[in-house]
């Protein structure tokens, strides 16, 4: 089944945060990042993006996080709320929009109210935007039918500089 998954960024104010999402968009196969408010603009350096993903995931400014969204694409708030649903019971959507709030905020009512789903990951304090949004793609991944992972997969993820293997799977020939 074809799946669609979006970010959204609320106001984000970090560009190394921003970089770093976007490399989780590229290791998790999310198909666009969209994000509203100026302050990123002003400092819109990817500091982080090392895998350049920004080469193929579109990063938007949009004005509405919301806008010209496909009628299957469910709105998922990831927010420490009362009422939200811990990420390890959450079922994702094939087509989602995850929404995350700012660095120093939180996701407005209104989109809360809006939502489809809104989840937190039950941690003690609340984490770091980009490793917020690395733990909601990894559930998602974890939970999905791509999960399984192989010897391939590592051979073409991994950094060229990345030659070891696990012991036991070298051949006597090899050691």
């Amino acid at each position: 089944m074809n799946q669609s998954i979006c970010i959204g960024l609320i106001n984000p104010k970090s560009p190394t945060n921003v970089g770093a999402v976007m490399r989780a968009a590229g290791c998790y196969g999310a198909n666009a990042v969209r994000y509203t408010g100026a302050r990123y603009a002003r400092a819109a350096r990817f500091h982080t993006d090392t895998g350049d993903a920004r080469l193929r995931i579109p990063l938007m400014p949009v004005g509405d996080i919301t806008e010209n969204l496909a009628a299957e694409v469910k709105i998922v708030c990831v927010e420490l709320v009362e009422g939200a649903i811990a990420l390890p019971a959450f079922v994702h959507p094939d087509h989602a929009l995850y929404l995350f709030g700012p660095e120093d905020g939180s996701l407005d009512q209104m989109l809360i109210d809006r939502a489809d789903s809104v989840v937190f990951i039950p941690t003690t304090g609340c984490m770091n935007l980009a490793a917020t949004v690395n733990v909601v793609l990894y559930d998602r991944l974890a939970k999905s039918s791509h999960a399984a992972g192989s010897e391939q997969l590592i051979r073409q993820s991994r950094d060229t500089n990345n030659r070891v293997r696990v012991k036991a799977q070298i051949p006597a020939d090899e050691r």
